[in-house]
């Protein structure tokens, strides 16, 4: 067992150590662009209607959802949900937040294919997401016994892993986009001004850190589990 930690903390270190600057960042940002009012006075539900209404996307509901950075749009319902520090306030960070949600639903009216692959991808994704755990665990106990059948095992639960890996992998540029669009929306509809837009990109770009070092991790992962299997020339039942 103590072989295992201490492997696997030898693979991950990187998107740990990156993921730990991300939280920073996006503390930091969020911090100083919550202080700042936007110019023009929108609020957050305000600034993603406004957005939205510009691009001629219609029949979207806007509402609150408890928590922070729940924000999210659901494309199901056709609905953006955003968290109560962000729908009623002025600040650019709000501002920022919810047009890169907005940026979603824009996403979703014209069919952007990534964004139509990982809706794909989501169901599948959750269900190996849960199992794969389960049987890469098992995997590894049986290797650690002998059992003729761990590696087996252990093959099936990274094969589901590597299904939210793909996941990740698809969902990385679909966030990107998203802040994308939303940065060019708010400048263009006067939303923000071209200064405040560099707070928001602050923000936004700390944001988009996390959705990176979250995928760094998951495939630094995949790739301890492959060697872990023996795939990758390592392994302890080879």
């Amino acid at each position: 067992m103590f072989y295992m930690n201490f492997t696997y903390l030898l693979f991950a270190l990187p998107g740990m150590l990156l993921a730990a600057w991300a939280q920073y960042k996006v503390t930091s940002a969020y911090r100083r662009a919550s202080q700042i009012s936007s110019h023009q006075g929108f609020t957050g539900a305000q600034a993603a209607s406004h957005m939205l209404q510009a691009y001629g996307v219609g029949g979207l509901g806007i509402e609150p959802i408890a928590g922070e950075m729940t924000d999210h749009y659901d494309p199901k319902y056709k609905v953006l949900r955003l968290s109560e520090g962000v729908y009623a306030s002025t600040s650019l960070a709000a501002v920022g937040i919810a047009a890169h949600e907005a940026g979603h639903a824009l996403q979703d009216a014209q069919r952007y294919p990534l964004l139509v692959t990982r809706g794909a991808l989501v169901p599948l994704a959750n269900v190996a997401g849960n199992l794969s755990w389960f049987i890469i665990m098992g995997g590894m106990l049986l290797l650690a016994t002998g059992a003729i059948l761990g590696k087996a095992v252990l093959l099936v639960g990274v094969a589901l892993f590597s299904v939210t890996v793909l996941f990740q992998l698809v969902n990385l540029p679909v966030e990107f986009d998203a802040s994308r669009r939303a940065r060019i929306a708010l400048v263009e509809q006067g939303i923000v001004s071209p200064d405040e837009d560099l707070e928001v990109k602050k923000v936004l770009d700390a944001a988009a850190l996390t959705y990176l070092a979250g995928t760094l991790t998951g495939i630094l992962t995949l790739v301890y589990y492959l060697y872990e299997s023996g795939l990758l020339g390592g392994g302890r039942n080879d």
